[in-house]
């Protein structure tokens, strides 16, 4: 049964590798900000980076309501992980997850 724990653990591993890659690609194309050194940043900076990007995906929220050409739902997806993202390292009420630099 060892061969099940280690696909369950490759499973999740290859999910959070997808999720971190969709965060860093949505900062980085509407952001121009890299998620690395964003979660390095003081407070003042990440609160003023949480409302910017409450905006984008509120812009963004609008429109895929108005099945506009240009939504993309991975970037939606992508801007508020990174928005939960930046929040978990504001609160520190849970340890910031390791973000791979390469």
């Amino acid at each position: 049964m060892d061969w099940n724990r280690q696909k369950i653990a490759f499973l999740k591993s290859q999910e959070q590798e997808t999720s971190d890659a969709r965060q860093r690609l949505a900062l980085q194309i509407l952001c121009g900000e890299d998620l690395g050194t964003v979660l390095l940043l003081d407070a003042a900076k990440k609160e003023h980076l949480c409302k910017r990007l409450k905006r984008l995906i509120e812009r963004e929220r609008l429109k895929g309501a108005a099945g506009h050409w240009s939504y993309d739902l991975n970037r939606h997806i992508g801007l508020k992980q990174a928005l939960e993202t930046l929040k978990v390292s504001l609160s520190g009420s849970e340890p910031e997850k390791q973000i791979r630099t390469a």
